[in-house]
């Protein structure tokens, strides 16, 4: 695995500006689980991350509030055995929650103007519906 981690773009993040937890994993597993540190916690800090430009951190910070304590994004990985492979999927998940948080605003939708027959398709068939409905009700009176 490289040194960085590829957010978008140019801008990448140190493996030096990661932190690294670890402990013993939950769940089935036998004597293994008991004795071996494989779970993974990955802490990034958002707020004072120098790689990250600026207007890529308040975009981040702003999506990931929800997320973030005091700044600092928090992923657990103890999906598998190894704990070299819950590294590698804790940083694969950094990646993508960044690109996600970092991605440019979608363009804002222009509502258009509803064509004149779509809206008369369905007004004609709202008067058949009745009609249908109107001699059901008269027959059986």
């Amino acid at each position: 695995m490289s040194d960085q981690i590829h957010v978008r773009g140019s801008i990448s993040i140190p493996e030096s500006e990661l932190g690294w937890r670890f402990s013993r994993s939950s769940g089935p597993g036998g004597q293994h689980v008991n004795t071996s540190a494989t779970a993974a916690e990955l802490s990034f800090d958002v707020a004072g991350s120098p790689s990250l430009p600026e207007p890529y951190r308040s975009r981040a910070l702003e999506r990931l509030a929800g997320r973030l304590v005091r700044g600092v994004l928090t992923i657990r990985a103890e999906e598998y055995r190894s704990q070299q492979r819950n590294r590698d999927a804790a940083r694969s998940r950094l990646a993508t929650i960044l690109a996600d948080a970092t991605a440019p605003p979608p363009k804002k939708r222009i509502p258009k103007k509803v064509p004149r027959g779509i809206n008369e398709r369905r007004l004609e068939n709202k008067k058949r519906r009745s009609s249908i409905k109107r001699q059901r009700s008269s027959r059986w009176d």
